[in-house]
């Protein structure tokens, strides 16, 4: 806030030089209570530091730009790239113009100042439970449990609540990827073997 204020301050006093002859540059600075030096570098036409690509960014603005459209593009299709992988993207656009490659920090840095991204582990989803994800599939299941309690006569007491866990064979680890301010999971290929543990937890009503 501060540094919009000066900044503000700063065009007062440039059209206050350029209206009045009499207003020299050491006078305004005074007067509006700006740096002289900072005055008088944007007469000279210096952008705020605000407005400058920093030295530290590899990429230019317009790189940036067309790279986190990339990412957002392919998170939301399903497929959040990994660090590694924003990194490889940086690089291939640096080395198409022979600038030198990102640093190993540079894609977490770069994720953590763009307020388009964010990073987090990502949970590996089987295949065939995402296909389950049909709200008319979804609404099938509950219509036949409806049927099968009207049918039977089944009561809520009879209803007992399971809760499970499944653990990916061959899967060890998430990874770290980056996507956008949303949630979001990876959808495996529904080729690896899954083991799943049922605990029951108690009674409860379903409807």
């Amino acid at each position: 806030m501060e540094t919009q204020t000066q900044e503000a301050q700063i065009i007062l006093a440039i059209e206050a030089i350029r209206s009045s002859k009499k207003m020299h540059r050491r006078k305004a600075a005074k007067l509006y209570r700006v740096p002289y030096l900072t005055l008088t570098n944007r007469i000279n036409g210096v952008p705020p530091r605000s407005e400058c690509q920093s030295k530290n960014h590899n990429l230019t603005k317009l790189e940036e730009e067309v790279l986190v459209r990339h990412i957002l593009d392919i998170d939301e299709r399903g497929f959040a790239p990994r660090l590694a992988g924003v990194e490889d993207m940086a690089n291939y656009i640096l080395e198409s113009r022979g600038a030198r490659r990102v640093g190993k920090l540079w894609a977490h840095r770069f994720v953590q100042r763009r307020p388009e991204l964010k990073t987090r582990l990502n949970r590996v989803y089987d295949f065939q439970r995402a296909l389950c994800e049909d709200p008319e599939l979804i609404s099938a299941w509950f219509q036949l449990v409806q049927n099968m309690r009207a049918k039977y006569g089944i009561l809520d007491c009879d209803f007992y609540n399971f809760d499970e866990m499944g653990f990916m064979m061959g899967i060890i680890c998430a990874a770290m990827v980056a996507e956008a301010r949303q949630y979001s999971q990876a959808i495996g290929s529904g080729r690896q073997r899954l083991l799943v543990l049922i605990v029951k937890v108690g009674v409860f009503l379903l409807f």
